[in-house]
């Protein structure tokens, strides 16, 4: 005898990504769309989401057990063209929008309520879009506009910024202007009633509320955005197409827009930007004194003119190595220091040098020249911090990804850009080597350099204000990426990204995908006979296609072979 009610499930299991039928008994009788169950899969008692309902024509197994809420229905439409976009399967998205704990009731949300006639004054309308803005620029007035604008909708209003630390401080503000606000890290159960306001990081684009009113993204193009591990989404793409779908309003704002957030728009610019930059100095260390230690004597006056200041932090150097740097070279002949046995670079190891395998350890000598006098050639955090401490006098806080947030910072930091999470604000922040950010090997490099600074720039404060400077020690004084910085004018290299990524067919004028893996030789082989390009690279294998749908439709025609395969689509 068949149910009388039956629904389809996804369970958790990745590696099954289809649909099964289960029959709903008395106890799971009142199982919506959306919701989360337990069910007997193979024998085994797994969770899975109901994706839909349907007509039994058989006996199927019941649920075994209600687990709650999970997505509205509304939205599995959306993580289903997500798993299609970036070839994932669908409970890697179902997950991201479900609850961490067992959620059974919801609360009733408040109506947006209108802002006092004091914040009204200070919000800012603009038509929605791509805007450009400088680093320095208050966010709050254009997410007010935003607020406004789409208070009398129908829905939800999402506010990205990069960090939680961001988005916490960020719900304190617009609380305390009379916006009901619930945050996307802890607040699971308002979001899915559909409170007015939802502020969150990257994760807040697949916030479980209903139906979204409208968006604000701040910084638009920082790699935060970006999942780094499969599925490698970004939040932009996600919000662009939740909002097409919804028909609701979407505000993009970024220092200096990439080819994919312009995509051929205009960008509306905020005031003067050019002032909203901070205050440059470039030291070209082609003509330092060669006795000059890893700060500059032009850095040196600077960190010691903001060490005189009253902030808690007054100097902030950045380095994007990790470690204590590994590579020496002979100052009389320039020959590398290398392992006798296996040609690998040594590094320092006590009072010796050795290589990573440790084949031979030695004294402190060039094997071409004999010389006594080697230098490391690319010093890590860990060596400038102590190189700093030393030319500075002064103790030295070193602050990685890895580093324990609760540690107070002395004065002086010296990091990686861990430290724009840690350091709220100082008087002078040193890039030991800008040259890391315009000489790396990837088409962003020059965007990444620029916010870079601009990050920088909230620490220190804008040209208006004055406060700070931001030290950039290169041997590249004549780049343009420091040229434009000087004048805080980014329309050029705005203009030449976007022809750059049409000529080489980039995002968004193309489609790319990455493959990497055990199984990535097999699966490209596999896409090679069809209508998609690949080619080896050191990392494993580009794909690359005429258009995101074209490489997803190939990625997804091709069965996948056994071993680890990891797709990356852009």
């Amino acid at each position: 005898m068949t149910a009388l009610r039956a629904v389809r499930v996804i369970t958790e299991v990745a590696a099954v990504d289809r649909p099964f039928d289960y029959a709903l008994t008395e106890a799971t009788g009142h199982c919506g769309v959306g919701d989360r169950v337990r069910i007997d899969f193979n024998h085994r008692s797994v969770r899975g989401w109901v994706v839909g309902e349907v007509e039994p024509d058989r006996e199927l197994k019941p649920l075994t057990k209600w687990l709650g809420y999970g997505p509205p229905p509304s939205l599995l439409e959306l993580l289903t063209w997500a798993s299609e976009r970036w070839c994932s399967p669908l409970s890697r998205f179902l997950i991201s929008s479900s609850p961490k704990r067992l959620i059974t009731q919801l609360p009733d949300a408040p109506r947006a309520a209108a802002l006092s006639d004091s914040v009204s004054k200070g919000a800012l309308c603009l038509e929605s879009g791509v805007i450009q803005t400088a680093p320095t620029t208050d966010p709050l007035p254009l997410i007010l506009g935003a607020y406004e604008s789409t208070r009398e909708r129908e829905g939800s209003l999402l506010v990205l910024v990069p960090t939680e630390a961001w988005a916490s401080r960020l719900r304190g503000r617009l609380e305390q202007r009379g916006c009901a606000v619930a945050s996307h890290e802890n607040e699971w159960d308002r979001m899915r009633a559909g409170w007015p306001v939802v502020v969150g990081s990257r994760g807040a684009a697949l916030a479980p509320v209903p139906k979204v009113a409208g968006a604000v993204i701040i910084d638009a193009d920082d790699e935060s955005y970006r999942s780094e591990s499969a599925p490698t989404w970004d939040a932009l793409s996600m919000l662009r197409e939740r909002c097409r779908r919804d028909d609701a309003p979407l505000w993009a704002t970024s220092m200096i827009p990439s080819p994919v957030l312009a995509n051929d728009e205009d960008c509306e610019k905020v005031s003067d930007v050019a002032q909203g930059w901070p205050r440059i100095q470039v030291v070209d260390r082609r003509n330092s004194d060669p006795r000059d230690g890893v700060l500059s004597r032009s850095a040196l006056d600077a960190a010691h003119r903001a060490l005189r200041g009253d902030e808690s932090v007054a100097v902030v150097v950045v380095l994007q190595r990790l470690g204590t740097g590994r590579l020496f070279a002979c100052r009389s002949c320039g020959e590398l220091a290398r392992c006798s046995q296996c040609g690998q670079g040594e590094e320092e190891v006590g009072t010796q040098l050795a290589c990573r395998d440790r084949h031979e350890l030695r004294a402190n000598f060039c094997r071409s020249c004999g010389a006594t006098n080697l230098k490391r050639v690319r010093v890590g955090v860990t060596t400038l911090a102590r190189d700093v401490a030393a030319q500075l006098s002064q103790a030295v806080s070193e602050v990685t990804s890895a580093s324990d947030a609760a540690v107070t910072l002395h004065r002086v930091v010296v990091g990686t850009e861990a430290v724009w999470q840690r350091v709220r604000r100082c008087g002078v922040v040193i890039f030991v080597d800008f040259d890391q950010y315009l000489l790396a090997p990837r088409e962003s490099s020059r965007r990444s350099a620029i916010t870079a600074v601009g990050k920088a720039g909230r620490l220190v404060g804008s040209r208006r204000d004055a406060r700070g400077d931001v030290v950039l020690q290169t041997r590249r004084g004549d780049d343009p990426v420091i040229r434009a910085l000087e004048q805080g004018d980014f329309d050029a290299i705005v203009s030449d990204d976007i022809a750059t990524a049409k000529l080489l067919a980039l995002p968004p004028y193309g489609g790319v995908a990455t493959i990497s893996g055990e199984a990535a030789e097999e699966f490209a082989s596999l896409l090679g006979q069809s209508s998609v390009s690949v080619y080896q690279v050191p990392e494993g294998f580009v794909v690359r296609a005429r258009d995101v749908d074209a490489l997803t439709l190939a990625l997804r025609s091709v069965s996948r072979p056994a071993g680890k395969l990891r797709v990356a689509v852009q």
